[in-house]
């Protein structure tokens, strides 16, 4: 079988699945890149991942490797593509052969359904990218966000169509009982918060729960990682508000360090709205034996937390407070949700089990059969809801 995925340039949330996708079909894997990567992701210190992989495409470098990607756009029997030109995938739509969109949501609507609904610019691109081809009968999305099968539904698309995908991380196996108890060495409790400082990832419902914390007399302590056109402001807030003593912001560090101060923090953060399309860092603080309380708007969060067994999703701030102060009064709480959150990245969202999942939807698409994969990477999407905003 041979598998092309397209993007606009590797990251390196897709680097395990590619390595796995590599390890089980050779030559027949590639990722095809159409665009450099953005200089703000460099000077923010991440690495140019195209030139480092050889299944790697760079269809931006020359004539002769565009003409590559086009040919496999053209010949492959499964492609996925994620936001690209549309000039690569278009004679593949029109021949309806076997192709996989992978996308968070429709525009994310961040600017609301209706909005969307009446943007000619946004509707343009929904009928070209989606609309145009809703009859193609080989055509499928695998949607990275939870909230995704609900927006291309509510459109008519993609019926019975859509199945669960996202990101997934390299294995970090460790023993979580250890790693478990010695979190609970903390002379505090550690609340770890990792994102830029910018507006939908609302770093300051972060400050006021700690100032709410402090005011009701809780032993904690909340690192903030990141750096963002809001870090001043945050930092000035900080100052003004006296929570010196129990909010430090680190700033920028190296993913190895993230791991680490997420390795010895008792409770995760994720404070993201639904511009979030995935949150990655929602796996990697299930990992390290967080207990994760996400916002439930986040588009990785109704994947990947099971409510009040894998970890806690809220809807509005005072839920959000509610449900950290119970986790800070209960120490079995937080060791059984941050155990079966180990248990889920490291079983079930992982690229072994993602690509085991996939080529099996592939096989069965080839061969024009239904496969039901029961749950996690592949299975059926469900059209998740949520009402209330934070």
């Amino acid at each position: 079988m041979k598998v092309t995925f397209f993007s606009n340039f590797l990251t390196h949330h897709q680097v395990p699945f590619c390595l796995e996708m590599q390890k089980r079909l050779g030559d027949g894997f590639k990722f095809v890149s159409t665009e450099k990567i953005f200089q703000w992701r460099l000077d923010m210190g991440f690495q140019d991942l195209d030139k480092q992989y050889d299944f790697v495409v760079r269809a931006y470098e020359n004539e002769e490797m565009e003409k590559k990607a086009k040919e496999l756009a053209l010949d492959s029997d499964i492609v996925m593509i994620g936001s690209i030109p549309d000039d690569y995938i278009e004679e593949r739509l029109k021949q309806d052969k076997i192709t996989f969109r992978y996308r968070y949501r429709i525009f994310l609507f961040t600017d609301g359904f209706w909005k969307t609904v009446f943007n000619k610019e946004k509707l343009k691109l929904l009928y070209q990218r989606h609309i145009k081809y809703i009859k193609n009968k080989n055509l499928y999305m695998l949607s990275a966000n939870a909230y995704g099968a609900n927006d291309f539904n509510r459109f008519g698309m993609y019926k019975n169509k859509i199945f669960k995908w996202g990101y997934f991380l390299e294995n970090q196996k460790c023993d979580i009982e250890k790693l478990i108890d010695k979190k609970e060495e903390n002379e505090k409790i550690e609340i770890v918060w990792v994102a830029r400082f910018i507006k939908w990832k609302h770093p300051e419902v972060a400050l006021k729960l700690a100032k709410n914390l402090k005011k009701q007399g809780y032993n904690f302590e909340l690192k903030m990682l990141g750096t963002g056109v809001l870090e001043e402001k945050i930092k000035n807030i900080i100052k003004k508000e006296h929570l010196e003593d129990v909010v430090k912001v680190i700033g920028q560090v190296p993913s190895t360090e993230v791991r680490e101060y997420m390795e010895k923090a008792n409770i995760f953060l994720a404070t993201s709205d639904s511009a979030e399309g995935w949150g990655a860092v929602v796996n990697e603080a299930m990992s390290a034996g967080c207990t994760v309380i996400a916002n439930r708007r986040m588009g990785s969060a109704p994947y990947l937390i099971k409510q009040n067994k894998s970890g806690i999703m809220y809807n509005t701030y005072k839920e959000l407070e509610e449900q950290v102060k119970r986790v800070i009064k209960d120490k079995a709480l937080r060791k059984t949700l941050a155990i079966n959150a180990y248990e889920v990245v490291n079983k079930e969202w992982t690229s072994e089990n993602a690509v085991n999942n996939l080529l099996k939807l592939f096989e069965a698409t080839v061969k024009g059969k239904e496969i039901e994969i029961e749950d996690g990477p592949a299975s059926r999407a469900k059209k998740y809801k949520y009402t209330k905003k934070i």
